[in-house]
């Protein structure tokens, strides 16, 4: 009737539909584009976000990696510092020990020295009393004659002079052997702590060394860490706007592309039937023309 009322006054019969169809193409043509925008934006936040993401998880674990690597290269140094201690250590012991015994040795020599040394002199003293005595043949010349038991006693002077220039023969010996033993020991003594002052010196100057880089290590795990941290929390902003892009481009019932097909579909649906219901407002309308003209030639 409403069909027939509308042609019958010469109006669009299909009018009232074609707008609301026309309104709802509009109204899906903005969501198409609202969408599109909306794809361009979350693709374009999702790149440059996910981008930085991968950006600050790869320095991260590059700080990890340098404070790993540092922190394991600390720990070595100061296992060596603390070898280097012992062996320092246990090298002035050493050199103390071997100090004591030296000056030990050395007070034992000086004393067997001194013995030997004035046994030697009384000794000889006595060789050349005896040597004097007796080798002054001239004195006995002149003399009256001795008894015979004197003659003897000049046997017996000659076999003392034996046994003291034996004595006289130990003494030296004993005292060159002493003296050589002294000087074979000062010799070892010297050698051995010129040795020990010359490795010393190197450990210190090794202990030195690994100290102040031990130190310097310190300070760089440090600052890694503090650069670790500050990426950390700038990771951590990241992340959490990472998820909340998430939830507003990814987390959907439909993807863009099932969306965008789905709302074309729609689209050329209701143009179709905008473009049918033309078809029938233009049939409609010369058939009302056609009734007009024929009634008003019945009339005349």
């Amino acid at each position: 009737a409403a069909i027939r009322f509308g042609s019958m006054g010469g109006g669009d019969p299909f009018a009232k539909v074609k707008g609301l169809i026309t309104d709802m193409i509009a109204k899906l043509e903005k969501e198409e584009k609202e969408d599109a925008t909306e794809k361009a934006y979350c693709d374009e936040e999702m790149g440059k976000t996910e981008a930085k993401r991968g950006e600050l998880m790869d320095d991260e674990s590059k700080l990890s990696a340098k404070i790993d690597q540092a922190t394991s290269k600390s720990v070595a140094l100061m296992e060596d510092i603390k070898q280097l201690d012992a062996e320092l250590a246990a090298l002035m012991k050493s050199q103390s020990e071997m100090d004591k015994i030296r000056q030990e040795e050395k007070a034992d020599f000086s004393a067997a020295q001194a013995d030997l040394q004035l046994g030697l002199e009384g000794v000889r003293k006595a060789l050349t009393v005896l040597r004097d005595y007796y080798a002054n043949s001239d004195a006995f010349v002149q003399q009256p004659a001795m008894p015979e038991k004197h003659s003897k006693a000049t046997g017996a002077g000659t076999g003392i002079i034996g046994i003291l220039e034996v004595v006289e023969s130990d003494f030296a010996k004993n005292l060159a052997k002493e003296e050589a033993q002294e000087d074979d020991a000062q010799s070892e003594y010297d050698e051995v702590t010129q040795e020990n002052k010359v490795t010393k010196t190197m450990k210190d100057q090794d202990l030195k060394f690994k100290t102040k880089e031990v130190k310097g290590l310190k300070k760089a795990i440090a600052d890694l860490t503090s650069d670790r941290e500050t990426i950390s929390n700038e990771l951590a902003a990241v992340n959490e706007y990472y998820a909340k892009l998430k939830d507003r481009c990814v987390a959907k019932p439909e993807t863009y592309e099932e969306r965008k097909a789905r709302r074309e579909a729609e689209i050329r649906g209701l143009k179709e039937a905008l473009s049918i219901l033309e078809s029938e407002t233009a049939f409609v309308q010369r058939d009302s023309h056609r009734r007009h003209a024929r009634g008003f030639l019945e009339a005349k």
